[in-house]
C-alpha cells in the first residue's frame, strides 16, 4: 500500500448530507491519482459512516473508520493519519468549507515542499462569510504576534504534508482538542525548519447540515484557542515545545 500517492483524511460527525458529494468530487478531480479517501467518523448519529459504506461497498479507494471512544476532531485526524498509506497526506473538512477543487493543487505542490496550507489570508484567498473572515483575520494577527508563528492562516486546518515529515513529529504534542491542534503542528514544524507555503483558497459556505459556528459556537472556540495559545507561549519560551 506504500505505493499510494495520496491519502485524504476526512474527519466526520453528522455529515450525512455532504459526505457523498464530497467523495464524488474528490474522485473526479483526482482521477488517475493512486489514492485513498479515508472517512474517519465519530459514530455519527446521522449514520454518516453507514451512508458511505453502503454507497462505496465495492470501491477499495474509499475507506471508513468508525470511532467509538476518545472522540473529537484532533483525535480523529490523528487516527486517520496513523492508518493512512499515502506518500502525501491531505486533511480537510467535509462540509465544503474546504473546497475539494483545491485538493489537486495542495497535492501537487506538496511534492516540492513539506507542508502546503490552504490560506484565506494570502493574496487571492478569502472567505464567503465576511464576519467570520474579519474575526479570524484579526485573531490570526494576534497569534502571529503572541506565539511568533510566521503563518498568515493558523486556523484553517486544510493542508497537505509529506508523509515522512508528518511522521517525524511527536503526535502526543499535537493531537488533542479541536482545531487548536493545527496551530501546535505549525509551530512545531516551524521550529523544525519545515518548508511551509500558503496556497490561496476561498473558504466556502457549508452546503448541508448545521454549522457549529452559526449556533454561537465560534466565540467559545476562540476562547479555547486563546487558552491553548497561552500554554504554547509558556512551552515555547521555556524550550519545552
Amino acid at each position: 500500500m506504500q505505493d499510494l500517492e495520496l491519502s485524504i483524511i476526512l474527519p466526520t460527525y453528522n455529515e450525512g448530507e455532504n459526505i457523498l458529494p464530497m467523495i464524488y468530487t474528490l474522485q473526479k478531480v483526482l482521477a488517475g491519482v493512486r489514492k485513498e479517501i479515508m472517512v474517519i467518523d465519530d459514530n455519527s448519529p446521522d449514520k454518516t459512516s453507514e451512508i458511505v459504506q453502503r454507497e462505496f461497498v465495492h470501491d477499495n479507494e474509499v475507506k471508513v473508520v468508525i470511532r467509538y471512544a476518545n472522540r473529537g476532531l484532533a483525535n480523529s485526524i490523528r487516527e486517520g493519519i496513523e492508518k493512512s498509506c499515502g506518500n502525501i497526506i491531505v486533511v480537510m473538512d467535509t462540509d465544503f468549507n474546504h473546497n475539494p477543487l483545491d485538493v489537486p493543487a495542495l497535492f501537487n505542490i506538496a511534492r516540492y515542499v513539506d507542508i502546503v496550507i490552504g490560506s484565506r489570508y494570502v493574496y487571492g484567498g478569502s472567505m464567503k462569510d465576511r464576519t467570520r473572515y474579519y474575526l479570524s483575520y484579526l485573531y490570526n494577527r494576534f497569534l502571529r504576534i503572541m506565539v511568533g508563528t510566521k503563518i498568515y492562516d493558523n486556523l484553517c486546518g486544510f493542508f497537505s504534508i509529506r508523509r515522512e515529515k508528518m511522521f517525524s513529529l511527536d503526535f502526543d504534542k499535537i493531537f488533542w482538542g479541536y482545531g487548536d491542534y493545527f496551530l501546535r503542528m505549525l509551530l512545531i514544524a516551524q521550529k523544525n525548519n519545515f518548508k511551509i507555503i500558503e496556497f490561496p483558497i476561498v473558504y466556502e459556505d457549508r452546503q448541508g447540515g448545521s454549522s457549529k459556528s452559526s449556533q454561537g459556537f465560534y466565540i467559545p472556540i476562540l476562547l479555547k484557542y486563546t487558552r491553548e495559545m497561552i500554554k504554547l507561549m509558556i512551552m515555547k519560551y521555556s524550550n519545552k515545545l
